[in-house]
Formats: C-alpha cells, sequence, structure tokens
C-alpha cells in the first residue's frame, strides 16, 4: 500500500514546471531556460524549442533559479541574502569604456596595462585615478566570470588603496563580502560608503542586507525604509516587508545566545526547551564542522515559532515544516522539551547555514537537501525500489532538474525530489567519502555550474551520476 501510494505522488511530478533560470542578454530581452551552462564562449540552454545558445558577449547575466536558495527536509527554500536585489547599480568603470576593453584582450588580462594605470595614478591625478579605478574594476569583474571571488575582492581593494572614498568601489567589495556571507565584513565597507554619501539609495539597501544577515532585523528595517524613500523599488519594498513581518511576530520574543548562535523564541515557550535547543545545535555543530571542513564565520540566527506564526511570517508551502533563509526557523509549538524529531530538524537546518556559506550560495538544491538529510541520520532505504521502478518505467527526473528552488513543488513532488536527492548523495559519501563531498562544495563556489564542479571533482556528468546513483540503490537496497 505504501508503494502504491508513493508512485502515484511520484506520478505528480510529471506535471512539475520546470525550474527555469533566467538569461538577461544586453538588449535587456529575458529568456526562462531550463539546464543553463557555460561551454566555451557560449551559453548553452533548453526551451520548449530546443537547445540553443547565445554567445557570452551577448549576455548580460543569469539569474539561477536556485541561486542562494536552500531549504530542509520537510521545509521551504528560500534566500538569506537576495543577491540580484542587492547587486549595486553604480558603475566604477562609467565614462570609461576604452580602458575596459583594454584591460582584458582575448579572454585575458592585460597585467602590463594595469600596472601602466597603476603607474600613472601615483600622483594622484583625477584622470589617471579615474582609469586605474576602471581597470581594477574590469579586473574584478573578469575574476568573477571566471568564478575567483577572492581575487576579485582582492583587486577592488587595490582600487581602494587610489580612491578609498569611492563610493562604487566601496558598494562592489561590500556586494563580494555579501555573496560570501561575510556580513560584518560588507558592513564595514557599507559604513565607509554611508559616511561618503549618506543619501545613496544602494548604500541604504546593502546595509539592510547586512544587518538582515547579522540577524539584526530592526536595523535592517531601518535601512530598507531609508533605501525605499530616497529611490522606491518593488525589490527594496519586498525586503522591507519581510523585515518589518519579522519584527512584528518577535516583539514579545525573548532572547538567548550561545558561540555560534542567536535565538529568539516565543514568550510563551518553555525556556528549559530554549536552553536544550542552544545546546543540541552547538553539538551538531561541532559534528557538521568536522564532516564538511568548514566553519561559519558570523552567528547564526535561530527562531522558535508557534505553528501559525511560523506560517504567516514564512509564507511556505503547506508541505514545509521549517525553513532556512539565512536564521533557521522552527515550529515547535506544543513542545516543552528537546525530541528526537526537533533535533533532526535542527541539524539538517544547520547544514544548510554550512553549505550556504561553504559555497557561497551557488549549491544546486538537490545537493543541499541531499548532504541535510544524509548528514540528520537518514538513509535511501525506504524509497530505494521506488525510485528504481520510477527510473526502469522511464518516468524519473534528472538531479540536472532539481537544481534551482523547490518552492513550487507539489507534496508528491518534494517528496520524489527529496528521497531522490539523498539516494545520490549517499551514493557519492558511500562512493567518494565525506571528504569528497566537502570538496565538491568547495569548488562549487567557484566553477560555472554544479555540473562543472561534478567534473571537476568527481569526474562524473549529471546522465552519469543519475545511471550509477540507480545502480548503488539497485545493489544495496534490491533483494
Amino acid at each position: 500500500m505504501r508503494r502504491t501510494i508513493f508512485l502515484a505522488l511520484l506520478l505528480s511530478l510529471l506535471a512539475l514546471p520546470a525550474l527555469a533560470d533566467t538569461i538577461v542578454l544586453k538588449s535587456g530581452r529575458r529568456i526562462s531556460a531550463t539546464n543553463v551552462v557555460e561551454e566555451g564562449d557560449r551559453i548553452y540552454f533548453e526551451t520548449p524549442s530546443g537547445r540553443l545558445s547565445f554567445p557570452k558577449s551577448a549576455v548580460e547575466r543569469i539569474e539561477r533559479g536556485g541561486e542562494s536558495a536552500w531549504g530542509a527536509s520537510g521545509s521551504a527554500d528560500s534566500k538569506t541574502v537576495d543577491l540580484a536585489a542587492a547587486q549595486p547599480t553604480a558603475n566604477p568603470a562609467e565614462g570609461n569604456e576604452e580602458v575596459l576593453r583594454t584591460t582584458v584582450k582575448d579572454g585575458a588580462l592585460d597585467r602590463n596595462y594595469i600596472a601602466k594605470l597603476e603607474s600613472d595614478a601615483q600622483g594622484g591625478a583625477a584622470q589617471a585615478v579615474a582609469k586605474v579605478i576602471a581597470a581594477l574594476h574590469a579586473a574584478a569583474q573578469f575574476e568573477l566570470k571566471n568564478g575567483n571571488v577572492d581575487e576579485a575582492v582582492v583587486h577592488y581593494r587595490r582600487a581602494l588603496s587610489f580612491a578609498p572614498q569611492h563610493v562604487g568601489v566601496l558598494l562592489s567589495i561590500a556586494h563580494l563580502h555579501l555573496r560570501k556571507s561575510e556580513f560584518t565584513a560588507s558592513l564595514e565597507y557599507l559604513e565607509r560608503a554611508n559616511r561618503a554619501a549618506p543619501d545613496d539609495a544602494d548604500v541604504a539597501r546593502l546595509m539592510g542586507w547586512a544587518y538582515y544577515g547579522m540577524n539584526k532585523i530592526e536595523q535592517a528595517a531601518r535601512e530598507f525604509k531609508r533605501a525605499f524613500a530616497l529611490r522606491p523599488d518593488v525589490a527594496t519594498q519586498q525586503a522591507l516587508l519581510k523585515a518589518q513581518r519579522d519584527l512584528e511576530t518577535e516583539e514579545k520574543f525573548k532572547r538567548n545566545e550561545s558561540a555560534h548562535f542567536k535565538l529568539s523564541y516565543d514568550g510563551e515557550a518553555d525556556p528549559g526547551l530554549a536552553r536544550e535547543v542552544l545546546k543540541r545545535l552547538e553539538e551538531h555543530f561541532t559534528r557538521i564542522e568536522s564532516g564538511l571542513n568548514y566553519s561559519p564565520t558570523d552567528s547564526i540566527g535561530v527562531i522558535l515559532y508557534t505553528a501559525q506564526a511560523f506560517r504567516n511570517v514564512t509564507r511556505a508551502p503547506g508541505w514545509a515544516g521549517a525553513l532556512n533563509d539565512g536564521r533557521i526557523r522552527v515550529p515547535v509549538q506544543g513542545l516543552s522539551s528537546m525530541t528526537p524529531e526537533l533535533s533532526r530538524t535542527l541539524k539538517h537546518e544547520l547544514t544548510h547555514s554550512f553549505v550556504f556559506q561553504k559555497t557561497r550560495g551557488h549549491c544546486p538544491v538537490w545537493l543541499n537537501e541531499g548532504i541535510a538529510q544524509f548528514l540528520e541520520g537518514e538513509r535511501g532505504g525506504e524509497y530505494a525500489l521506488d525510485l528504481i521502478e520510477v527510473s526502469e518505467k522511464k518516468m524519473g527526473v534528472s538531479l540536472a532538474m532539481l537544481e534551482g528552488s523547490w518552492m513550487g513543488l507539489s507534496g508528491g513532488g518534494a517528496l520524489y525530489a527529496y528521497a531522490w536527492s539523498l539516494a545520490a548523495v549517499e551514493y557519492m559519501v558511500q562512493s567518494n567519502g565525506m571528504s569528497d563531498i566537502a570538496r565538491l562544495l568547495d569548488r562549487l563556489a567557484t566553477e560555472p555550474s554544479p555540473e562543472a564542479a561534478l567534473r571537476s571533482v568527481l569526474r562524473t556528468t549529471y546522465p552519469e551520476l543519475d545511471a550509477e546513483t540507480i545502480k548503488y540503490l539497485k545493489k544495496t537496497y534490491q533483494r
């Protein structure tokens, strides 16, 4: 009976809309597409018309459906910082387009040219400084396109040595620290920018996101409100409403904290439970830190809600039982002490915090969810036979289609996605060990696509990983 029900739920996945990315062309045209990958000097993608491509030179940016998306078993995925909304509008190279073209030639940086401009700018002449700022901005953008965020930061810091109060450069480097979930570092640059340009909407907006990431919601709301007053736009309005919902709900919440966590909880919740939650989170922190060979830099926010408050604040789908959008949000109504289920949920959600920061928000949702399930102790045996049968009936979905956000999944689609993701991660761990999972997460922070990271670390592609996972399930669970 269980398998019949599960197979019926799997059939609902066939009605699942494609989890699409958006390709934004320099002409302003926006194209919804799936399986968007960079190969050589072209961007390839799939649409209902088939597999198409554009030259990279025609593409302004790619808005990933799963960019910065993270979630939990029985939870919804969301974003700690909306990196697209936080993107500065200032262009540090404005008016120096020729410098941009000269700095990057034939797919490489002209370092001699940059050195010459740096030498020319030593005297502090405004025009020479403007040119070196433009060149170093071009160099930073070149590194970003190649996945080298740290190198991009180095170029912007070099630019600040010539113009310490340059708002465009300060915003650019602050945004990169936001991408790395380094909120305290981001705020340091934003405060400098705010002193130089106190009425700049971009400065206020990014300060809002930095404070939000630091779990300072009152300050975040204040900055979002200031940014909206300076330049009204939908993205800033949505950020402000999100922060205001948090403030209204948490107005009467109690507070507690530990070495790595800042906890808020409903005043009606048992204080003993709050203390147990912090203690268990610290235990989980140590184990996940060891398993993933990584430690988050900033404190992690945790909120314990009533069930209704959780729904009101998160707006999560009905099947979601928890959420991690940079803050771990868990409904605990009726609980007075730690339970095994709550402990697993906390570990799962905490894993997402580690994965997001380690990959700088570039982990595909299937891998994020698979790792979180595996580390909380789940294994793929329960649904192995179902996944095998669906594969044999040619009804399965490639992991490549589960890279992006799962917010639109039906209950059945979500059940399939979680089971399939867990199976793939279990196969990878059993075949290569947790050390390769940790290396894969590192490469996701720098590679242009998840499949590129898979090729680099595991020497595999999506079709190969799909097939090998089914082989593993058959060998391990089929009798």
